[in-house]
Protein backbone atom coordinates (compact mmCIF):
# COMPACT_ATOMS: atom_id res chain seq x y z
CA UNK A 1 0.00 0.00 0.00
CA UNK A 2 1.17 3.34 -0.67
CA UNK A 3 1.58 5.28 2.47
CA UNK A 4 0.68 8.55 2.85
CA UNK A 5 2.97 11.16 4.59
CA UNK A 6 3.48 14.86 5.45
CA UNK A 7 6.52 14.97 4.19
CA UNK A 8 7.21 16.90 0.99
CA UNK A 9 8.46 14.08 -1.58
CA UNK A 10 8.72 17.26 -4.47
CA UNK A 11 8.49 21.10 -3.10
CA UNK A 12 8.27 23.51 -6.08
CA UNK A 13 9.69 27.37 -5.01
CA UNK A 14 8.95 29.87 -7.33
CA UNK A 15 8.55 28.07 -10.23
CA UNK A 16 8.70 30.12 -13.69
CA UNK A 17 8.72 29.39 -17.35
CA UNK A 18 9.15 31.95 -20.23
CA UNK A 19 9.41 31.62 -23.85
CA UNK A 20 10.59 34.38 -25.93
CA UNK A 21 8.37 35.03 -29.03
CA UNK A 22 8.89 36.49 -32.06
CA UNK A 23 6.74 39.76 -32.08
CA UNK A 24 8.59 42.00 -35.04
CA UNK A 25 12.20 41.95 -36.70
CA UNK A 26 14.49 41.46 -33.98
CA UNK A 27 11.58 41.88 -30.97
CA UNK A 28 10.98 39.20 -28.84
CA UNK A 29 8.14 39.21 -25.91
CA UNK A 30 8.10 37.02 -22.95
CA UNK A 31 5.79 34.72 -23.06
CA UNK A 32 5.22 34.00 -19.44
CA UNK A 33 3.38 30.48 -19.29
CA UNK A 34 4.30 29.88 -15.76
CA UNK A 35 4.93 32.65 -13.57
CA UNK A 36 5.67 31.93 -9.94
CA UNK A 37 4.06 29.01 -9.37
CA UNK A 38 5.02 27.31 -5.59
CA UNK A 39 3.21 24.15 -4.04
CA UNK A 40 4.24 20.92 -2.77
CA UNK A 41 3.53 17.00 -3.24
CA UNK A 42 3.92 15.30 -0.38
CA UNK A 43 4.62 11.52 -0.46
CA UNK A 44 2.04 8.73 -1.38
CA UNK A 45 -0.18 11.62 -2.47
CA UNK A 46 -1.88 12.32 -5.79
CA UNK A 47 -2.11 16.31 -6.70
CA UNK A 48 -4.35 16.91 -9.25
CA UNK A 49 -3.92 19.86 -11.15
CA UNK A 50 -6.72 21.85 -13.06
CA UNK A 51 -7.41 24.68 -15.54
CA UNK A 52 -8.11 25.82 -18.56
CA UNK A 53 -6.38 25.13 -21.99
CA UNK A 54 -3.11 26.91 -22.46
CA UNK A 55 -3.12 28.36 -18.49
CA UNK A 56 0.32 26.15 -17.81
CA UNK A 57 -0.16 22.75 -16.33
CA UNK A 58 1.74 21.01 -18.74
CA UNK A 59 4.30 23.41 -19.22
CA UNK A 60 4.44 23.47 -14.97
CA UNK A 61 5.01 19.15 -15.70
CA UNK A 62 7.68 19.37 -18.11
CA UNK A 63 9.27 22.11 -16.46
CA UNK A 64 9.28 19.93 -13.04
CA UNK A 65 11.51 17.28 -15.16
CA UNK A 66 13.23 19.76 -17.57
CA UNK A 67 12.31 18.88 -20.26
CA UNK A 68 11.86 21.92 -20.13
CA UNK A 69 15.00 24.24 -18.40
CA UNK A 70 13.46 26.86 -15.86
CA UNK A 71 13.68 30.29 -16.12
CA UNK A 72 13.77 30.64 -12.84
CA UNK A 73 12.79 29.14 -9.29
CA UNK A 74 13.96 25.98 -7.29
CA UNK A 75 12.82 21.96 -7.62
CA UNK A 76 13.33 20.04 -4.10
CA UNK A 77 13.20 16.29 -4.64
CA UNK A 78 12.80 14.44 -1.32
CA UNK A 79 14.78 17.48 0.18
CA UNK A 80 17.62 18.32 -2.13
CA UNK A 81 17.68 21.09 -4.46
CA UNK A 82 18.17 19.64 -8.49
CA UNK A 83 20.61 22.03 -9.61
CA UNK A 84 23.18 20.34 -11.16
CA UNK A 85 23.48 17.75 -14.47
CA UNK A 86 24.58 15.39 -11.36
CA UNK A 87 21.25 16.18 -9.67
CA UNK A 88 19.01 16.15 -12.47
CA UNK A 89 20.65 12.57 -13.88
CA UNK A 90 19.64 11.04 -10.41
CA UNK A 91 16.45 12.58 -10.33
CA UNK A 92 15.44 11.02 -13.78
CA UNK A 93 15.61 7.63 -11.83
CA UNK A 94 13.10 8.48 -9.47
CA UNK A 95 10.87 11.05 -11.44
CA UNK A 96 9.31 10.51 -15.03
CA UNK A 97 5.99 11.71 -16.76
CA UNK A 98 3.19 9.76 -18.84
CA UNK A 99 2.24 12.00 -21.94
CA UNK A 100 -1.16 12.78 -22.98
CA UNK A 101 -1.35 11.21 -26.36
CA UNK A 102 -0.23 7.92 -26.36
CA UNK A 103 -0.31 7.93 -30.97
CA UNK A 104 2.60 10.25 -30.82
CA UNK A 105 4.37 9.78 -27.41
CA UNK A 106 5.74 6.10 -28.77
CA UNK A 107 8.33 5.18 -32.03
CA UNK A 108 6.74 3.86 -34.05
CA UNK A 109 9.97 1.74 -35.51
CA UNK A 110 10.12 0.28 -31.89
CA UNK A 111 8.83 -3.00 -30.62
CA UNK A 112 6.74 -3.00 -27.16
CA UNK A 113 9.60 -4.49 -25.60
CA UNK A 114 12.16 -1.91 -26.81
CA UNK A 115 9.85 1.00 -25.91
CA UNK A 116 9.68 -0.17 -22.31
CA UNK A 117 13.08 -1.04 -22.23
CA UNK A 118 14.26 2.29 -23.33
CA UNK A 119 14.53 3.65 -19.94
CA UNK A 120 16.22 0.82 -18.51
CA UNK A 121 18.83 1.04 -20.79
CA UNK A 122 19.87 4.79 -20.86
CA UNK A 123 20.22 4.16 -17.29
CA UNK A 124 21.89 0.68 -17.59
CA UNK A 125 19.69 -0.82 -14.88
CA UNK A 126 20.08 -4.37 -16.25
CA UNK A 127 23.61 -6.70 -16.28
CA UNK A 128 22.14 -9.21 -18.53
CA UNK A 129 19.84 -10.07 -21.90
CA UNK A 130 17.56 -12.59 -19.03
CA UNK A 131 17.65 -9.57 -16.22
CA UNK A 132 16.00 -7.51 -19.22
CA UNK A 133 13.21 -9.74 -20.60
CA UNK A 134 12.28 -10.32 -17.34
CA UNK A 135 11.65 -7.00 -16.11
CA UNK A 136 10.26 -6.15 -19.45
CA UNK A 137 7.61 -8.73 -18.66
CA UNK A 138 7.02 -7.73 -14.91
CA UNK A 139 6.34 -3.96 -16.05
CA UNK A 140 3.52 -5.76 -18.92
CA UNK A 141 2.18 -7.35 -16.36
CA UNK A 142 1.48 -4.68 -14.22
CA UNK A 143 -0.05 -2.55 -17.04
CA UNK A 144 -2.21 -5.76 -18.42
CA UNK A 145 -0.44 -6.49 -21.33
CA UNK A 146 0.78 -10.22 -21.66
CA UNK A 147 4.04 -11.43 -23.22
CA UNK A 148 2.83 -12.23 -26.62
CA UNK A 149 2.29 -8.57 -27.10
CA UNK A 150 6.15 -7.80 -26.70
CA UNK A 151 7.15 -8.09 -30.29
CA UNK A 152 4.71 -6.24 -31.84
CA UNK A 153 4.60 -2.51 -32.99
CA UNK A 154 2.80 0.76 -31.47
CA UNK A 155 0.18 0.81 -34.67
CA UNK A 156 -1.17 -2.45 -33.67
CA UNK A 157 -2.26 -1.33 -30.45
CA UNK A 158 -5.61 0.86 -29.22
CA UNK A 159 -5.48 4.05 -27.70
CA UNK A 160 -6.26 2.57 -24.50
CA UNK A 161 -3.19 0.04 -24.94
CA UNK A 162 -0.78 2.19 -26.10
CA UNK A 163 -1.31 4.45 -22.87
CA UNK A 164 -0.71 1.08 -21.10
CA UNK A 165 2.63 0.60 -22.85
CA UNK A 166 3.69 4.51 -22.42
CA UNK A 167 2.99 3.89 -18.62
CA UNK A 168 4.84 0.55 -18.11
CA UNK A 169 7.82 2.27 -19.82
CA UNK A 170 7.40 5.00 -17.18
CA UNK A 171 7.65 2.68 -14.50
CA UNK A 172 10.50 0.94 -15.80
CA UNK A 173 13.09 2.96 -13.67
CA UNK A 174 10.83 2.23 -10.80
CA UNK A 175 10.06 5.90 -9.79
CA UNK A 176 8.89 6.86 -6.85
CA UNK A 177 6.98 10.20 -8.52
CA UNK A 178 5.09 10.26 -12.10
CA UNK A 179 3.84 13.37 -14.02
CA UNK A 180 0.97 12.54 -15.77
CA UNK A 181 0.01 15.24 -18.46
CA UNK A 182 -3.51 14.41 -19.20
CA UNK A 183 -3.17 10.88 -19.38
CA UNK A 184 -6.68 9.79 -20.39
CA UNK A 185 -7.91 12.65 -22.25
CA UNK A 186 -6.98 11.19 -25.38
CA UNK A 187 -9.24 7.45 -25.01
CA UNK A 188 -12.81 6.89 -24.79
CA UNK A 189 -14.74 7.07 -21.64
CA UNK A 190 -14.98 3.47 -21.32
CA UNK A 191 -11.02 2.93 -21.54
CA UNK A 192 -10.44 6.35 -19.09
CA UNK A 193 -12.10 4.15 -15.95
CA UNK A 194 -10.04 1.44 -16.76
CA UNK A 195 -6.77 3.51 -17.33
CA UNK A 196 -7.94 5.50 -14.34
CA UNK A 197 -8.55 3.00 -12.00
CA UNK A 198 -4.65 1.09 -13.10
CA UNK A 199 -3.33 4.49 -11.86
CA UNK A 200 -5.20 4.00 -8.38
CA UNK A 201 -4.06 0.39 -8.12
CA UNK A 202 -0.51 0.98 -9.46
CA UNK A 203 -0.30 3.84 -6.69
CA UNK A 204 -1.28 1.38 -3.69
CA UNK A 205 1.24 -1.43 -5.08
CA UNK A 206 4.03 0.95 -5.75
CA UNK A 207 3.96 3.52 -3.49
CA UNK A 208 3.67 6.46 -6.60
CA UNK A 209 3.15 9.99 -5.75
CA UNK A 210 1.61 11.97 -9.11
CA UNK A 211 0.96 15.02 -10.14
CA UNK A 212 -2.01 14.48 -12.49
CA UNK A 213 -2.53 17.38 -15.28
CA UNK A 214 -6.08 17.44 -16.21
CA UNK A 215 -9.10 19.07 -17.48
CA UNK A 216 -11.25 16.87 -16.58
CA UNK A 217 -12.67 17.53 -12.83
CA UNK A 218 -14.52 14.63 -12.81
CA UNK A 219 -11.79 12.19 -13.22
CA UNK A 220 -9.39 14.67 -10.94
CA UNK A 221 -11.90 14.77 -8.13
CA UNK A 222 -11.95 10.67 -8.30
CA UNK A 223 -8.23 9.98 -8.13
CA UNK A 224 -6.64 13.07 -6.21
CA UNK A 225 -6.04 13.64 -2.76
CA UNK A 226 -5.54 17.54 -3.27
CA UNK A 227 -6.45 19.93 -6.16
CA UNK A 228 -4.52 22.90 -7.50
CA UNK A 229 -6.25 25.49 -9.91
CA UNK A 230 -3.97 27.38 -12.32
CA UNK A 231 -5.15 30.16 -14.43
CA UNK A 232 -2.99 31.95 -17.13
CA UNK A 233 0.13 30.60 -15.54
CA UNK A 234 -0.81 31.31 -12.04
CA UNK A 235 -1.99 29.46 -9.05
CA UNK A 236 -4.86 30.61 -7.66
CA UNK A 237 -6.67 28.01 -5.76
CA UNK A 238 -4.94 24.73 -3.72
CA UNK A 239 -7.51 22.78 -1.07
CA UNK A 240 -8.33 19.28 -0.49
CA UNK A 241 -10.23 17.28 -3.17
CA UNK A 242 -13.37 17.22 -0.95
CA UNK A 243 -12.76 20.98 0.38
CA UNK A 244 -12.64 22.60 -3.29
CA UNK A 245 -15.50 20.89 -4.59
CA UNK A 246 -17.22 21.79 -1.51
CA UNK A 247 -16.20 25.68 -0.67
CA UNK A 248 -14.59 26.29 -3.85
CA UNK A 249 -13.15 29.86 -2.35
CA UNK A 250 -11.31 31.86 -5.66
CA UNK A 251 -14.58 32.75 -8.35
CA UNK A 252 -12.80 31.43 -11.14
CA UNK A 253 -12.95 27.71 -9.14
CA UNK A 254 -16.17 28.60 -8.75
CA UNK A 255 -16.78 29.11 -12.51
CA UNK A 256 -14.99 25.52 -13.25
CA UNK A 257 -17.07 23.68 -9.99
CA UNK A 258 -20.52 25.10 -11.91
CA UNK A 259 -19.90 23.64 -15.02
CA UNK A 260 -19.57 19.99 -13.67
CA UNK A 261 -22.27 17.77 -14.75
CA UNK A 262 -24.32 16.55 -11.95
CA UNK A 263 -25.79 12.65 -12.57
CA UNK A 264 -28.85 13.58 -10.38
CA UNK A 265 -31.17 15.67 -12.34
CA UNK A 266 -32.73 17.27 -9.86
CA UNK A 267 -29.53 18.37 -8.61
CA UNK A 268 -28.68 19.19 -11.87
CA UNK A 269 -31.27 22.24 -12.45
CA UNK A 270 -31.19 23.57 -8.45
CA UNK A 271 -27.32 24.13 -9.57
CA UNK A 272 -26.46 28.10 -10.91
CA UNK A 273 -23.99 27.69 -13.64
CA UNK A 274 -21.49 30.56 -12.90
CA UNK A 275 -20.66 31.73 -17.11
CA UNK A 276 -17.86 33.64 -17.39
CA UNK A 277 -17.45 35.98 -19.83
CA UNK A 278 -15.43 37.28 -22.73
CA UNK A 279 -11.90 34.96 -23.73
CA UNK A 280 -9.04 33.80 -21.78
CA UNK A 281 -6.32 36.79 -22.12
CA UNK A 282 -3.01 36.35 -24.43
CA UNK A 283 0.08 35.60 -21.63
CA UNK A 284 1.86 37.35 -23.94
CA UNK A 285 -0.68 40.22 -23.20
CA UNK A 286 -1.53 39.34 -19.97
CA UNK A 287 -3.69 41.77 -17.72
CA UNK A 288 -1.62 44.14 -15.25
CA UNK A 289 -2.47 42.88 -11.12
CA UNK A 290 -4.76 39.48 -11.06
CA UNK A 291 -4.87 37.69 -14.51
CA UNK A 292 -8.46 37.08 -13.99
CA UNK A 293 -9.91 40.24 -13.33
CA UNK A 294 -10.71 40.98 -16.87
CA UNK A 295 -13.47 38.06 -16.48
CA UNK A 296 -14.86 37.99 -12.63
CA UNK A 297 -17.49 39.87 -11.80
CA UNK A 298 -16.45 40.27 -8.25
CA UNK A 299 -13.15 42.93 -9.67
CA UNK A 300 -12.19 46.24 -7.95
CA UNK A 301 -9.35 49.12 -8.51
CA UNK A 302 -6.86 46.76 -6.40
CA UNK A 303 -7.10 43.86 -8.55
CA UNK A 304 -5.66 45.83 -11.66
CA UNK A 305 -3.30 47.21 -9.17
CA UNK A 306 -1.14 44.66 -8.12
CA UNK A 307 -0.99 40.65 -8.05
CA UNK A 308 -3.03 38.95 -4.79
CA UNK A 309 -0.67 37.13 -2.80
CA UNK A 310 -1.05 33.38 -2.80
CA UNK A 311 -1.92 32.50 0.66
CA UNK A 312 -3.40 30.35 3.58
CA UNK A 313 -6.92 31.26 4.34
CA UNK A 314 -7.50 28.20 6.28
CA UNK A 315 -5.88 24.94 7.41
CA UNK A 316 -4.39 23.41 3.77
CA UNK A 317 -6.57 25.71 1.88
CA UNK A 318 -4.43 28.10 -0.37
CA UNK A 319 -6.30 31.02 -2.23
CA UNK A 320 -5.27 34.27 -4.32
CA UNK A 321 -7.82 36.95 -4.51
CA UNK A 322 -7.93 40.24 -2.76
CA UNK A 323 -11.73 39.44 -2.21
CA UNK A 324 -12.59 36.48 -0.86
CA UNK A 325 -13.34 37.27 2.68
CA UNK A 326 -15.94 39.45 1.16
CA UNK A 327 -17.20 37.42 -1.31
CA UNK A 328 -17.57 34.09 0.34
Amino acid sequence: MAEKSNTPLVDIRHLKEYFNINVGPFVTKPLKAVDDVSFTINRGETLGLVGESGCGKTTVGRTILQLYKPTGGEIYYDGKLVKTRADLKQFRTKATMVFQDPYSSLNPRMTVSDIIAEPLDVHKLCKTKEERRARILELMNYVGLNSEHASRYAHEFSGGQRQRIGIARALAVNPEFIVCDEPVSALDVSIQAQVINMFDELQDRLGLTYLFIAHDLLVVRHISDRIAVMYLGKMVELADAKEIYDHPLHPYSQSLISAVPVPDPNIARANKRIVLTGDIPSPLNAPSGCPFRTRCRYACDKCAESMPEFKEVSSGHFVACHRTAEIN
